[in-house]
């Protein structure tokens, strides 16, 4: 009677395995600190989203129209009135504080809304899909033309 070897199947479900542990946490999904720049593709939908916008005066838009905190506020939730399943968009200018764009984020979310998004510029695509490359600067170089250690800081 012939058996079946089963090593050679718990060597590649081994492998599997180490390989899904590895990939795992490469997939979070996190907001890059530069937000203006982005590699990322547009995304489709089926209705036109809202955009909230804060300028570098801090100033907050809903599409061209300048609003107050406030006033924004009881604007989005007329809007999630009468669409509740409508998409927002967020765009900040880069140089806006970050507890600012968190003040308004936080009155989208208290108006109802539950699908937000932070949009960004396209990069320009120099070498790599994000921005330009990376630069080193090259090690210190002795009289003799040899690399000199760098020291380390403790």
């Amino acid at each position: 009677m012939a058996d079946i070897n089963v090593t050679p199947l718990v060597d590649v479900m081994l492998v599997l395995l180490v390989i899904f542990m590895v990939t795992a946490p490469l997939m979070q999904v996190g907001v890059p600190v530069d937000l203006p720049k982005t590699s990322a593709q547009q995304v489709g939908g089926k209705d036109e989203p809202l955009v909230v916008s804060v300028d570098s005066k801090g100033e907050i838009y809903l599409g061209e129209t300048r609003y107050e905190l406030k006033e924004l506020g009881e604007k989005l939730k007329a809007v999630h009135t009468e669409k509740p399943d409508q998409r927002v968009f967020m765009r900040g200018d880069k140089t806006v504080d970050y507890g600012k764009m968190m003040e308004v984020m936080g009155v989208v979310i208290d108006s109802g809304f539950r699908q937000l998004g932070l949009l960004g510029e396209q990069a320009q695509q120099l070498g790599r899909p994000g921005g330009p490359p990376p630069t080193a600067t090259p090690a210190p170089r002795a009289a003799s033309g040899q690399p000199q250690p760098v020291p380390r800081r403790n």
